[in-house]
Formats: C-alpha cells, structure tokens, sequence
C-alpha cells in the first residue's frame, strides 16, 4: 500500500514523474459595492496549503510529501513512518529500519515545494 493510501486514503497520481501539483490561483473574495465594478484580484495558496491538484489544502504539504515518497523506489513500501505538517514544517513519526532510510526521506520532504523543514525527532531507528 502506498503512502497516499495508507495516509489519507487517496490513490497514487498516474504521473508519478511530476511531483509537484501544478500553479493555481484562487479568486479573493470582494465586498459588494453598487457603484464599483468588482476587480478580480487573484490571491496565491500558500505552497504549504497546495493541494495535490493545485486546490487549497490544510494537509496539502504533507500529502505532497507522501506522493514523492510514493514516487521513490527506494522508500516506497515503507508502513512504518507517518507524514504530519506544521506549517512549512514536515513532521516525521514512527521507525524505520536504518539511518540512511531517515536521511533518504529527509532528502526527498526537503524537495517538495513550500517544504522549509523536516522533524524527524519522532523518528526510532532500529
């Protein structure tokens, strides 16, 4: 089972190669004014609240994080970690079997775009 599924019950995307969910912009919301025509001023999801298909998301960074995660082989099939946000803060939790795995999924979180950080303090090796 892979990350999306295993953490938020989604299926993996088709297009695995691009990872990173496409540019989107949602409009802002105008107070009526008779005598003004309304502007539409477009306003840019944070890239932490960017879904997985460019819709506003709360989990958008760290259902991101999951779909890279499922993209790499070299961490795919790993059940034993789970993938939280804090902000721009992705937070890791659960055991692994070595170091290099911690660092393996350290590497592809940094990756993701609105990524600035990576918990790994609730991370057992061993």
């Amino acid at each position: 089972m892979g990350w999306l599924k295993r953490l938020f019950g989604l299926e993996k995307l088709e297009n695995q190669e691009n990872v990173q969910a496409p540019a989107y912009q949602a409009p802002v919301a105008q107070a009526q004014a008779p005598a003004q025509p309304a502007a539409a001023s477009p306003q840019t999801i944070p890239p932490e609240r960017m879904g997985l298909n460019g819709e506003y998301d709360q989990s958008g960074l760290a259902k991101r994080v999951a779909q890279a995660f499922d993209a790499n082989p070299d961490v795919a099939d790993i059940e034993t970690v789970y993938v939280a946000q804090l902000g721009t803060t992705v937070v890791l939790k659960g055991t692994v079997p070595s170091q290099e795995i911690v660092n393996k999924l350290v590497t592809i979180a940094k990756g993701v775009k609105g990524a600035t950080g990576v918990e790994t303090n609730q991370v057992t090796v061993g």
